[in-house]
This record gives C-alpha cells, sequence and structure tokens, in this order.
C-alpha cells in the first residue's frame, strides 16, 4: 500500500549528497534503481534526475519493521528514505559521483509501487524505439535521455539570456493564423464559430515578426512552436521550435555578427568549445559547384572538379553532346579508392540513380599502371590523362564523373555521393565542429512542374540591391540577401533581408505569379501595414531541436524532445492521431468523413 510523504522534506537531489555532509541527517527521494539482499544487508540504488545514490539497509541500524519494507522493493518503486550520510571507505564506486559516499538508512516510505516496465531503465538499451515511444514517460526516466532533455532546458535558458542582455523583447505571437503559401503542408483548424473556415497553425511566426518590426519593437524573439505537415526524417517532426529572431535597422553583416556571438556563448557554456569568429563564409554557387550542396560537411576535403569544358570535344559522345545540349560534367576523386571492387562501384552506381543521375562514369587508377574504367576506351589519345591531371589523380586513385544537362542533377548526385564516400571511407572528423555561413542564395528557383519561378527561400526576402534590375530581365540571376547557418553538414538555421518597399514586394509577388486581387487576399493585412512607415529589418530562425541534437552528440532529434512523434507522425504513447468519437464536435463544425478509398475512386 503506497504510504504518504507527509512530514518529510527532500534535502536535496540523489547526486547534490557530497563527503562534506558526512554525519548529517538527510532525506531523499526517489526511484529504485535496482536493489541487492545480501542478507543482513540490503543495498538499494536510489535515482533520480541527477543521478544515483546508494542506499544501506541494516537492521540494527534501521529496525526490523524498516528492514523488512526495504526487503520488498522493486525497480521503479517510488521511496523516500531518511538516514545518515556515511562514508563507503574502501569500497568506492568510481563511475557514481556519489560513489564515495552512502545513506545508512533510518526511515523508510514506499511512495508508489511499480509493476515490473517492459524494459529496462538503463542506458544503452537495445528496445526497438517504436516501444520506448509508446512508453514514453519510461523511456524519459534513462539517464542518459534525461541529460540530453535537461542540456537542451540550459540551451533554451542561455538563449534566453543572451538575446534579452542584447536588447530583445521575447514575445508571443498565435498559433492560430491564417494559412498563407510556404512551401510545406498547413496543418488545419476548422471554426466552430465561423462555419466553413480554417485556421492554420503556423509554419513559422515570419508575417507577423514582420509586422511586429512595424509595430516598433526593434528586436524581437521567440522559442516559437511551429508546424508542418510533411514526410518525417531523423531530424524533421511535424511540430518543432524555432529560435525566431527579426531586427529593425539591420542589415546582412549586422544578423551574422550577432548570431555569430550567441553561438560562440552557447558553446562555450555548454559543450567548453571555443568557436572562432568570424565563421566561414560561402557563397551559395561556391557551395554547390564545389559540394553539391548548400549545406556542405566540410569536415572532410574531396571537392567537385568542374571538365566541362576538357571534355566539351572529347571522344565519349555521352559527355560531348551533354555539353553541346548546355549541360555539364563534374568529377569527384576518391584518394586511394582504386582497388574498389566493381559490385561496390555498381552500389554507388545505383545510389547517385537514386538522386536523379543517368550513371556514374569511373576511371580506377591501379597501383600498377593499369587502368579500370567504364569510359576510357571511347576516349581519344591524351583525354585521358588531360582527366586525371585537371582531377590531380594519381596511382592509386578512383575517379567518379556525372553529366546532365540540369546542373542540379549533377550537384545532386555527386554531392549525396560525396557525403557516403566520406562515411563509408572514415574520411569525416567527428570530433570537428564546422560552422559555415551560405550566402547570396538564388532569389528564385523555376519549377518545370508549375511553369514558373518560385522563391527559393520565402516571397518577403530583400533582393540585392545591384540585381534588382534583373527582376524583369532575367530573374534567375537574382541573388537574395539570404543566408544559411550550416554546422557539419546539417542547416541549423536560415534567414534574411527582408523587402520593406511595397513597391518591391509587389514586384516579387507579381514574378511568383500571384495577381494584385490573389497577393490581397493572402497577404492584405502586411501589405497594408507596409503603408504605414517600415523600418528595414532582417532575421534568422534556428531549428533548436537540431542545434540541441548536435550540441548532446545525438542523431536524431528525437532524443532532445520530450514527446516526439514516431516515423510515421503518430503518437503511440497517446495513440494520436484518432478518430474523433462525439459525431457532435464533426457537426458543429460541419464537418463529414468520407471514406478515402471511395473517395479516390471517385
Amino acid at each position: 500500500m503506497a504510504e504518504s510523504m507527509r512530514g518529510l522534506h527532500r534535502t536535496c537531489r540523489c547526486a547534490h549528497l557530497t563527503e562534506s555532509m558526512i554525519g548529517q541527517e538527510v532525506t531523499m527521494m526517489g526511484w529504485v534503481q535496482k536493489s541487492r539482499n545480501k542478507g543482513g544487508l540490503i543495498f538499494t540504488d536510489l535515482r533520480d534526475r541527477s543521478g544515483i545514490l546508494q542506499i544501506l539497509f541494516e537492521e540494527k541500524d534501521c529496525g526490523q519493521e524498516v528492514f523488512e519494507k526495504a526487503a520488498r522493493l522493486r525497480s521503479e518503486f517510488v521511496i523516500a528514505v531518511s538516514g545518515i550520510v556515511q562514508s563507503r571507505g574502501k569500497d568506492i564506486n568510481a563511475e557514481l559521483s556519489t560513489g564515495s559516499i552512502e545513506l545508512s538508512a533510518r526511515e523508510l516510505r514506499i511512495l508508489s509501487e511499480s509493476e515490473v516496465p517492459p524494459f529496462p531503465i538503463e542506458d544503452g538499451i537495445r528496445t526497438k524505439e517504436e516501444l520506448r515511444l509508446k512508453y514514453r514517460y519510461l523511456d524519459l526516466r534513462r539517464p542518459e535521455l534525461q541529460k540530453r532533455i535537461m542540456t537542451r532546458a540550459r540551451i533554451s535558458f542561455l538563449i534566453r539570456r543572451f538575446l534579452t542582455e542584447n536588447g530583445f523583447l521575447e514575445i508571443e505571437t498565435p498559433t492560430l493564423i491564417k494559412s498563407t503559401p510556404e512551401g510545406a503542408r498547413d496543418f488545419l483548424v476548422p471554426s466552430r464559430l465561423h462555419h466553413g473556415s480554417f485556421y492554420a497553425l503556423p509554419q513559422s511566426p515570419q508575417l507577423l515578426k514582420q509586422l511586429l518590426m512595424v509595430s516598433g519593437m526593434d528586436r524581437y524573439f521567440q522559442l516559437a512552436r511551429c508546424y508542418r505537415d510533411e514526410d518525417l526524417r531523423a531530424d524533421r517532426q511535424p511540430e518543432f521550435t524555432q529560435v525566431d529572431m527579426e531586427l529593425s535597422f539591420a542589415d546582412v553583416e549586422d544578423v551574422l555578427e550577432l548570431n555569430e556571438r550567441l553561438l560562440q556563448f552557447i558553446f562555450r557554456e555548454v559543450c567548453g568549445v571555443e568557436l572562432t569568429l568570424p565563421l566561414r563564409r560561402m557563397r551559395w554557387i561556391d557551395a554547390m559547384n564545389d559540394y553539391g550542396s548548400d549545406k556542405p560537411d566540410l569536415r572532410f576535403g574531396m571537392k567537385l572538379m568542374d571538365l566541362t569544358e576538357l571534355l566539351r570535344d572529347c571522344g565519349f559522345s555521352v559527355f560531348s553532346d551533354c555539353v553541346r545540349e548546355g549541360g555539364i560534367i563534374k568529377g569527384l576523386k576518391l584518394p586511394g579508392g582504386a582497388g574498389m571492387p566493381r559490385k561496390k562501384i555498381d552500389a554507388y552506381t545505383d545510389f547517385v540513380k537514386e538522386c536523379g543521375a543517368k550513371g556514374l562514369a569511373y576511371l580506377s587508377l591501379m597501383e600498377d599502371g593499369s587502368c579500370k574504367s567504364s569510359f576510357a576506351k571511347f576516349l581519344r589519345e591524351g583525354e585521358k590523362e588531360r582527366i586525371c591531371e585537371a582531377m590531380r589523380a594519381k596511382a592509386g586513385d578512383l575517379l567518379f564523373l556525372v553529366s546532365d544537362r540540369d546542373r542540379r542533377v549533377v550537384w545532386n548526385s555527386l554531392g549525396a555521393l560525396r557525403l557516403s564516400l566520406g562515411r563509408d571511407f572514415s574520411l569525416i572528423d567527428e570530433k570537428a565542429w564546422s560552422f559555415l555561413w551560405v550566402t547570396e542564395f538564388p532569389m528564385f528557383e523555376y519549377s518545370e512542374e508549375l511553369g514558373r519561378f518560385q522563391a527559393m527561400h520565402h516571397p518577403f526576402t530583400m533582393p540585392m540591391e545591384e540585381d534588382l534590375p534583373l527582376l524583369d530581365t532575367d530573374p534567375g540571376a537574382v541573388r537574395a540577401k539570404a543566408y544559411d547557418i550550416v554546422l557539419n553538414g546539417t542547416e541549423l538555421g536560415g534567414g534574411s533581408v527582408r523587402i520593406h518597399q511595397a513597391e518591391v514586394q509587389e514586384r516579387m509577388l507579381e514574378k511568383l505569379g500571384f495577381t494584385r486581387e490573389r497577393a490581397m487576399e493572402q497577404f492584405g493585412f502586411l501589405m497594408q501595414a507596409f503603408r504605414y512607415g517600415v523600418p528595414p529589418h532582417a532575421g534568422l530562425a534556428y531549428g533548436l531541436d537540431r542545434l540541441a541534437m548536435w550540441m548532446v552528440g545525438s542523431d536524431t532529434i528525437r532524443d532532445v524532445i520530450a514527446f516526439p512523434k514516431g516515423k510515421d507522425g503518430s503518437d503511440a504513447m497517446m495513440e494520436a492521431p484518432a478518430p474523433v468519437f462525439e459525431e457532435q464536435q464533426l457537426l458543429d463544425l460541419g464537418i463529414v468523413v468520407s471514406d478515402r478509398e471511395e473517395a479516390e475512386k471517385d
């Protein structure tokens, strides 16, 4: 039977006991990690979020009643125990911060009993993630996971402290807003009071924080909850948290300088890492040309090499025809990779095909001077040697080449291959912290599906002033005042200078295919606000979950979110999403749920 803690007050958490408290009487509370009955002695490990403390039950000290009660203890019982702190003598447990002391029990109360958990509450378990997510409240008891959640809490605190000390106001924005096109699908919320109308959950507070700048708030930030109805992966969830900020009277340099100091501060405080400022910068076009990615992992080399002009008139028609049709050819060198088996090369070929490439040409320069290649026999005399010279290849190296009329296919396929090779051949320095600002993104990207340009970031990004004349003549060449912060090949966040002139904003929306009427329908409240004096402003948003994931050394954001969704977007613990069982709720909202299969047939 569970007992009350009435009259007892916890002295401190388990790991906060020290040798200086030897001889003191204390009261500790927590969960039983394990209990070992040695006959006349019972050793119980008591656990809370701070760590573990050993409790000693000895009948001569605690009495028969307490000793018999201690014999009933099992893993995950919740207990309160009072006693005297004493030294463990030579029996020190070096793995515990409290390994030199223990609590000699005098009183014990069992506050709550526990059934046998579905998996051990300890680190290093091999339990499937699906089961751990179903019992997430148990999974969260594991020390490793608790430490990660506590570290995330510290990161949030330090961000709030830094931004507040730098003149920012923390302001909350609504989570029931108007649906506006921002790239991903919105989560929609039907309105009972406005029949047939819907709120949307915000994908970001973008328009609202711009309105706060119009309001004269000068500097805003928020740890904002955001929602996107999109497919999931290791670093993506349908609901997530952004460190969102906006600054008035600011340009690119102001935002980058401030955020470099923010990153330096939190990495010093949390990870003990001293970042050297300024952080490295790279233009978007250079990142794509050199690494095939707008978030390149710079912890290893292997740049892509352009071979377009070299192979324009070569004997291999696949290459020469591609160049004549306006395409490009790029190569990637794997030092010492010439001995790679053909089966493995074929596997990499299949891999780049999944990225859109039509194939993967290769050239193996064997140590004995021979050559194995999928295309060398088609080359004219001297062309193979010129490829090797251009790629600075030597005996033992393996060269991969991809060509395509669409440069994005070449970038994407070789960029993905570079990362795969880096992982497979242990070329990545796992201990490095490689930060990078990627700047000067294209303003637009052309959608073949839509037959028009789309905003690469969002419609409120400011073009570079010198490129404004190109909006009408060559929109694909317009660069944006946009920037992403990248860490070890992961985009931590991004932002831009915003458009603050109404006429530029109208031109931008027109270029994106918005009629004046549709623009007013979607963004009328913002365009109306721009009539009343708008300061130049800029901002940036980090994915707090991704940032915390890297800082705690995990490979999934689910480890730094208390109650994450599973891979299919469902919540196994709460069994959500779920049908609404009160039909009146749906009737009040004017919603009729149809059978999906029947609807698709119709």
